[in-house]
C-alpha cells in the first residue's frame, strides 16, 4: 500500500468527519505528511476544541470500516465552482491557484467530495491504523494577513503496531528536537516573516560551512569539478526540462522587463547549460560537475518542519555525463562514497532502494527498462542488496535511495543517484566518440547528502547535539579559575586560534563550577582549566565534555591531539589519557 495515497486518504476521511460534527465547517487544504496528514479548517461561529478530537477519531473509524470506494470525477471549472458553491475556501483556489485549469478533478467517498488531484486507496477500508494528534493554527495559503485557519494533525500508518512504535519513537524524538537543541545551542532560528526559511546564527553557520567544506573535499577525492549556476533563469527552460510541466506546483515565480522567471527548483538544467557550452570529446567522459546549489520548492506551510521541511535549502549537487559503458562503473563509484561518508558520521544501517517509473514520466518505457536496469546491475554486481520501490522514481528517471537508521531507529531517505536518458535527448546534449561520430551522452543525477539542511537536522537528533570535535562550532572554551588567570587565558585563547582550534575565553565573574556547567550546556567537546598551578607552569588542564579530566599537559599536546581527532573526523574526545594525567568526574 503507497503509504502517501493512505495518508492523503486519510485527510478526506478526517474531512468528512468534521463536516459530520460541524456540517458548515469550511475546508481549504489537506495533503498528506510524511507521518501522517493534516487539514485546514473553519468552523464557522466557533473553533474545534480538544474534546473533539476523540469525536473526529470515532467518526473516522465508523467511515473506514463501511469501505466506501474513493471515485473520481473530472470537472469543468464552471461545474466545478458551480459544485463548490457553498466552500469558500475551494471557491478561492479555484478562481486563484487553479484559475488556468480548464478542468480538475473531484474525489468523493461515502457522499463527501473534494477538490483533490489524488491519488487514493480504493476504498475507506485501505486506510489503515490512524489517530488524531493535535490542532494548530494556520493560515490559508500560508500567509499571516490572510484568514486564520485551523490546523488538525493526524498520524496514519499501515498497522497498529507501526502506529504504536512510532509514537514511542516521537517521545524520544521530542527530548532530541532538533529545533529545540538548535534555539539552546544558538544555531538558527525561524521567523514568521520568512516561514520555511532558516536564519542561521554565527554557531551553526559555522557548522553549515564545515559540512559543505566536508561534502566539497569528499567531491573533490572522487574527480568532481565544481560549478556555480544561477537560482533565477528563464521559464522556458523550466519548459524544455520538463520541470514546467511536472513540478511547477512547487515552483516560485517572478518576471523582468517582461519576460518570465523562474528561481529553480533543482540544478541539473543549469548543469546541462554548462556542459552544453562546449563540445566534449569521448577523453572528457565521465565529466563529473558538482554544485552546492542553492533551491527554492513551494511547501505548504502545514508540511513546514524545522530544516527537515523548507523552502529553500541548499543541495551537494552533481551531475556526471558519461557513456553508455561508463554507467556501471559511475553507480557503482556512488554506492563507495555514500557508505564511507555515512559512516563519518555514525550512520551505519543503510538501506538501498531502487525507485521505478512513476505515473507521470518522461521518455518511453524502452528508456526506463534500460536505466533501471543499469541500477540493478550494479548494485547487483557489488553485492548490494535492495528493496523495490515501485512508481517513485523522479519524472526524469529512475534512481536508487539511500535510507539510513538513526539512535532511535528512525528511518531517513538522504542520498540519491538517477539516471536519466530523458534530459539528454530533450537538451540535445552530444560528445564526439572514438570513432568521430556524435553520440548521445547518460545524465546520472546524484547527492550523497541531499539537503545539507536536512542532513543536519537530522544529525543534530542524531547525536542530541554532541557534536564531535571536527564540526563542532565551538571546540574549546577557556575558564580561568579567577580573575588573577585572566590575562594567561587570553594568551592560551591566542594560542590555540593560531593553531585552527574554534575557541572561545569566558571572563564572566562566576565560579568555575557554573562556568563549567553552562560549557556543558552548551555541549562543548573541551573545557580549558587554567587555575593558578597552571599558569604558574605555563600548561593547562582539560576537562573532557564527558566529565573526564585531563591534567598538567602543554598547549601543544591539546592542539595535536585535537587536530588529530578532527583530521580524522573522528567522534572520539580523546583517543588514550595516561594514568597520571587523569581523574575522574567530579
Amino acid at each position: 500500500m503507497d503509504p502517501h495515497s493512505m495518508r492523503h486518504s486519510a485527510a478526506h476521511v478526517m474531512a468528512q468527519a468534521i463536516r459530520e460534527l460541524y456540517p458548515n465547517a469550511q475546508f481549504a487544504f489537506g495533503p498528506e505528511t510524511d507521518n501522517g496528514f493534516y487539514y485546514d479548517v473553519k468552523i464557522p461561529d466557533g473553533a474545534l476544541k480538544s474534546e473533539d478530537l476523540p469525536k473526529i477519531e470515532k467518526i473516522m473509524q465508523r467511515i473506514s470500516k463501511g469501505r466506501h470506494p474513493f471515485e473520481k470525477k473530472d470537472m469543468g471549472r464552471n461545474e466545478a465552482l458551480a459544485f463548490f458553491t457553498s466552500q469558500e475556501f475551494k471557491i478561492k483556489a479555484l478562481e486563484g491557484l487553479l484559475k488556468d485549469e480548464q478542468s480538475v478533478s473531484v474525489y468523493t467517498q461515502d457522499g463527501f467530495s473534494d477538490l483533490c488531484r489524488g491519488p487514493h486507496v480504493e476504498h475507506t477500508g485501505q486506510i489503515g491504523a490512524f489517530t488524531i494528534d493535535r490542532i494548530a493554527g494556520a493560515y490559508w495559503l500560508g500567509d499571516s494577513k490572510n484568514e486564520p485557519l485551523q490546523r488538525v494533525y493526524g498520524l496514519c500508518f499501515a498497522t497498529k503496531e507501526e502506529l504504536k512504535e512510532y509514537k514511542t519513537m516521537m517521545e524520544e524524538a521530542r527530548k532530541r528536537d532538533h529545533r529545540e537543541i538548535g534555539k539552546k545551542l544558538e544555531l538558527f532560528s525561524f521567523h514568521e516573516e520568512g516561514a520555511g526559511f532558516v536564519f542561521w546564527h554565527p554557531r551553526g553557520l559555522t557548522i553549515f560551512n564545515l559540512l559543505i567544506e566536508f561534502i566539497r573535499a569528499e567531491n573533490g577525492k572522487r574527480g568532481g569539478k565544481e560549478i556555480k549556476t544561477p537560482e533565477i533563469l528563464s521559464v522556458d527552460l523550466w519548459h524544455k526540462s520538463g520541470h514546467y510541466d511536472n513540478f511547477r506546483d512547487n515552483m516560485y515565480f517572478t518576471t523582468a522587463e517582461d519576460k518570465p522567471y523562474a528561481v529553480k527548483p533543482m540544478n541539473c538544467p543549469g548543469s546541462i547549460l554548462v556542459y552544453k557550452d562546449g563540445l566534449h570529446s569521448f577523453r572528457d567522459l565521465p565529466l563529473r560537475l558538482m554544485e552546492i546549489g542553492h533551491v527554492h520548492r513551494f511547501e505548504l506551510s502545514g508540511v513546514l518542519h524545522g530544516l527537515f521541511r523548507l523552502r529553500a535549502f541548499t543541495q551537494d549537487d552533481g551531475h556526471i555525463y558519461c557513456a553508455q559503458e561508463q554507467v556501471e562503473g559511475e553507480i557503482s563509484s556512488f554506492v563507495d562514497a555514500v557508505f564511507s561518508v555515512y559512516g563519518v558520521f555514525g550512520f551505519e544501517d543503510i538501506t538501498v532502494f531502487v525507485s521505478t517509473k512513476p505515473e507521470h514520466a518522461m521518455g518511453s518505457d524502452e528508456m526506463w527498462e534500460n536505466a533501471t536496469a543499469a541500477l540493478k546491475v550494479a548494485l547487483d554486481k557489488k553485492g548490494v542488496q535492495y528493496k523495490i520501490k515501485e512508481g517513485e522514481g523522479a519524472f526524469y528517471g529512475p534512481k536508487i535511495e539511500f535510507n539510513v537508521k538513526d539512535c532511535i531507529k528512525r528511518n531517513w531517505q538522504l542520498g540519491t543517484i538517477q539516471v536519466d536518458f530523458s534530459m539528454p535527448e530533450r537538451f540535445g546534449l552530444e560528445f564526439v566518440g572514438s570513432d568521430g561520430a556524435r553520440h548521445r551522452p547518460v545524465l546520472l543525477h546524484r547527492a550523497v547528502l541531499g539537503s545539507l539542511e536536512r542532513f543536519l537536522g537530522i544529525y543534530i537528533e542524531h547525536v542530541a547535539g554532541l557534536f564531535p570535535a571536527w564540526i563542532a562550532p565551538v571546540q574549546a572554551i577557556i575558564l580561568p579559575v579567577t580573575d588573577n588567570q585572566n590575562e594567561y587565558a587570553a594568551q592560551i585563547l591566542a594560542q590555540l586560534k593560531a593553531q585552527g582550534i574554534r575557541a572561545e575565553l569566558d571572563l564572566a565573574s562566576e565560579r568555575l563550577n557554573k562556568k563549567i556547567r553552562n560549557a556543558q550546556l552548551a555541549k562543548i567537546p573541551y573545557m580549558v582549566i587554567l587555575g593558578e598551578k597552571e599558569a604558574e607552569s605555563k600548561n593547562i588542564s582539560v576537562r573532557l565534555r564527558s566529565g573526564e579530566n585531563v591534567n598538567e599537559i602543554q598547549v601543544s599536546q591539546f592542539t595535536q591531539t585535537v587536530g588529530g581527532l578532527c583530521a580524522s573526523h573522528s567522534t572520539l574526545l580523546w583517543p588514550e589519557i595516561p594514568p597520571q594525567q587523569a581523574t575522574a568526574a567530579e
